[in-house]
């Protein structure tokens, strides 16, 4: 039986194609964000840069030129996607509430933020169910996910509240509007960027395979991501300058769910670089 390939740069059009034309006749072929190694063996790019710049290949010619590469992420990129692959495909009823929702992700990646308090920080009339149906049309544009907390029961995980997470940390700097030695001498924002390429790896690495990805917190114990593949439970912790040396997020996740493996990404643990240079099943092994 002949086969054919069907390409394209719009995740939600392609979703829809599929599903309305093909009748379940088709296999799904996942092409995420490039990589740190795609990005380095491509273009050059160093470590930092590609903290900074993220995955997006088309704008990597102009990472000397910051405001050219910052005007090309938000009219070509983020304002198409959002303009064309979302509104226009889909029922959006507050297309000003997604927006913001996008912006309000970029800033907090990395952060857990209740449905209520985004609610509070938009300042719009919409309603909790509104903004988990706006993160998931984010989330299958492939811009921004909410991260379901890791709880054994899968219907406690549906309910909590999610850890935004961009999939390609050239977003956040987009949207921060800071230079790039602004970014590599602050030790916060430097963290939070590191955190999230780490997020951004695990997500677009898992894409279309037998894993997941979650987060974990009680109380004030909290462990980065939880990688669930298979029967097989992984703990990671990003571990930057600015945060304490103790690990008690693995230990009390590690007393409660006994994962297969505990991970240290950063200070301490497994390099960072190292981390991002090789796909996830190398770490889960």
């Amino acid at each position: 039986m002949d086969k054919s390939l069907i390409l394209g740069s719009a995740p939600l059009l392609l979703q829809r194609g599929v599903s309305e034309s093909l009748a379940g006749r088709f296999e799904t072929l996942h092409l995420t964000h490039w990589s740190f190694n795609e990005m380095r063996t491509a273009f050059g790019i160093s470590y930092d840069q590609y903290l900074f710049f993220g995955g997006y290949p088309g704008a990597a010619p102009l990472i000397n030129d910051v405001e050219r590469w910052m005007d090309y992420i938000n009219n070509s990129l983020i304002e198409t996607t959002i303009s064309r692959d979302i509104l226009l495909l889909t029922q959006v009823d507050k297309p000003a509430l997604l927006r913001r929702l996008f912006e309000l992700g970029c800033t907090y990646s990395g952060q857990i933020v209740s449905y209520t308090k985004m609610l509070g920080q938009l300042q719009d009339a919409g309603n909790t169910t509104t903004l988990a149906h706006y993160l998931d049309l984010l989330g299958k544009a492939g811009m921004l996910t909410g991260l379901q907390k890791y709880a054994g029961q899968r219907t406690r995980r549906r309910a909590s509240q999610p850890k935004l997470q961009v999939l390609n940390t050239a977003l956040m700097t987009a949207v921060w509007n800071l230079g790039f030695d602004e970014v590599q001498s602050n030790n916060v924002f430097k963290g939070r960027l590191t955190e999230s390429a780490v997020g951004a790896h695990l997500i677009n690495g898992a894409k279309g395979k037998r894993i997941k990805i979650y987060y974990w917190r009680e109380n004030n114990r909290e462990v980065d991501f939880v990688v669930e593949k298979g029967a097989t439970l992984t703990a990671i912790e990003v571990k930057s300058g600015h945060k304490k040396d103790s690990l008690p997020g693995i230990r009390a996740f590690s007393k409660k769910f006994k994962p297969d493996h505990s991970l240290l990404i950063g200070t301490g643990g497994i390099q960072i670089e190292q981390f991002l240079s090789e796909p996830i099943e190398h770490w889960l092994s």
